[in-house]
């Protein structure tokens, strides 16, 4: 990590190399990331996507839970959730983008003891690519042929 030119709250610029944007299942490992403060500032060699995703990534003041618009205890959240995929008829567990590998796995747990089906976020972000393949197919081609 390098230090460059102070930034307007006295403090400085640094900048992290190589960091790794996990907005989609690509996993860009190249992102050069500049920070003040607590705050990135600027994201080199990141996707719209990635950069839309790393400039405006803040932690929000909200409530752990809400139902219906309204705070509400995480206890009645579990609970609420509880009803709502079991009387489902067709349960679906959605998201999960921002959540850590522990909770996945408890969410793929109650996916697979409700009978529902889960999605993740990178549909919304792969899902064109994945169709196009599947409608007219890709390019592909070994090592030795691109030699």
């Amino acid at each position: 990590m390098s230090r460059e030119k102070p930034d307007v709250e006295g403090g400085e610029t640094r900048i992290v190399r190589d960091a790794a944007c996990t907005f989609c299942g690509c996993v860009c490992d190249d992102i050069e990331l500049h920070v003040q403060g607590h705050k990135i500032v600027q994201a080199k060699r990141a996707c719209v996507l990635g950069t839309a995703w790393f400039l405006n990534h803040a932690i929000e003041d909200r409530p752990s839970c809400l139902i219906e618009g309204r705070p509400a205890s995480v206890e009645e959240g579990v609970e609420r959730a509880a009803r709502i995929l079991t009387e489902a008829r067709y349960p679906l567990i959605y998201g999960l983008s921002d959540t850590t590998t522990e909770a996945q796995r408890v969410a793929v747990s109650i996916a697979d003891w409700v009978g529902s089906c889960l999605d993740t976020t990178s549909s919304v972000c792969h899902g064109p690519s994945g169709m196009a393949v599947q409608g007219v197919g890709e390019v592909t081609s070994t090592l030795g042929e691109v030699r």
